[in-house]
């Protein structure tokens, strides 16, 4: 019901509504270690991370190359996100500079989880007489 609300309250030209708070950490969070198996794989405490480091040591040690090309592939689908918000708030209606540079600033770092409410955004047509 809130969201409706939410929804409303704003005109459909300037409509912008930051991403879920654990959505963008998991994103973050990832996209960071990812990074950081990549570029700095020597500087990882493999025996502190548990499970975690076990595998992160497993792929770096056999499939490092792939890590390092997924890693770009990773930030070409963000790069693709970002763009494709950007259509979406053409075809929603989104008119306003600054909330169509927040979409694409949002989805660009945070994917999904900033495009999925933007997805599920239904503007508010007022029906012609």
């Amino acid at each position: 019901m809130e969201a409706k609300k939410e929804q409303s309250s704003q005109p459909a030209g300037v409509y912008f509504r930051r991403g879920h708070p654990a959505g963008m950490a998991i994103t973050a969070l990832g996209l960071g270690y990812f990074a950081w198996v990549v570029f700095w794989p020597q500087s990882i405490p493999y025996q502190k991370l548990g499970s975690l480091g076990l595998f992160t040591r497993y792929l770096v040690d056999n499939h490092l190359e792939l890590m390092y090309y997924g890693y770009w592939v990773a930030w070409l689908i963000h790069v693709g996100e970002a763009i494709y918000a950007l259509i979406l708030c053409n075809k929603k209606g989104i008119t306003n500079g600054r909330a169509r540079l927040l979409w694409f600033l949002q989805t660009f770092l945070f994917g999904i989880a900033s495009l999925s409410i933007l997805i599920a955004y239904k503007p508010y047509h007022r029906k012609k007489k």
